[in-house]
């Protein structure tokens, strides 16, 4: 093999393994290297869920402290959602009526992604659906306190388009958090009632231990 190719190869080798070890950080630790240097630690749970300042649907300003007390699903999404966010918060009325008398002491928080145009009054309008889960907290806040939120939660989203048709790319993880405000576990798009039912009750059983993470270190 010529050398020009040789040197090809072991570039696009180098860059592979490098690639790999940064999704392995990411997966592991729950957190990207930052430019800064800053170094990566992994505490055995995943660094989800932090400080924010918003208003609910009734224009009351709320913070982190909400979740004290209570079980929380906590899922970013918006009203003008075409299908994901529905069906999401459809699903979570369906968990919310398998759990029974377990569901009193869960909370579910949809935080809006779209502040310009979910205003406490459109939250509360659109919450309200038949469907939805009963007693559902919405939240918004200016665009910076929305991206704080989404930031402290790992939660992706984006502005599709201009004008009065734009849409939002986001992701779909609903986020249960313990009595104690700490993240549990991550609920995926799609899992359907009965399964998220499931693993809810198992981790309200657990109390406050938060599950092991083969990851630790």
């Amino acid at each position: 093999m010529p050398r020009r190719s040789i040197l090809l190869f072991a570039g696009a080798c180098i860059a592979i393994a490098v690639a790999l070890a940064i999704i392995t950080v990411v997966v592991v630790s729950g957190r990207a290297p930052t430019s800064d240097g800053d170094a990566v630690t992994s505490t055995g749970q995943p660094l989800v869920g932090g400080d924010f300042k918003l208003v609910n649907q009734d224009g009351q300003p709320v913070d982190q402290t909400m979740l004290n007390g209570k079980w929380s699903l906590v899922f970013f999404g918006f009203t003008y959602c075409p299908e994901f966010c529905p069906t999401t918060l459809a699903e979570l009325g369906a968990v919310q009526q398998r759990l029974g008398d377990k569901a009193d002491n869960l909370q579910i928080v949809f935080v809006s992604i779209d502040p310009e145009r979910d205003t406490p009054q459109a939250l509360k309008d659109y919450l309200s659906s038949d469907g939805f889960p009963k007693g559902t907290i919405g939240l918004t806040g200016t665009p910076e306190q929305v991206a704080t939120a989404a930031k402290a939660y790992r939660a992706f989203y984006q502005k599709v388009g201009e004008g009065e048709g734009y849409t939002m790319n986001h992701s779909l993880t609903v986020y249960l958090m313990g009595p104690d405000g700490k993240f549990r576990t991550a609920v995926a798009y799609g899992m359907g009632p009965d399964k998220t039912t499931k693993i809810i009750e198992q981790a309200m059983a657990r109390g406050y231990q938060r599950p092991h993470n083969p990851f630790a270190g």
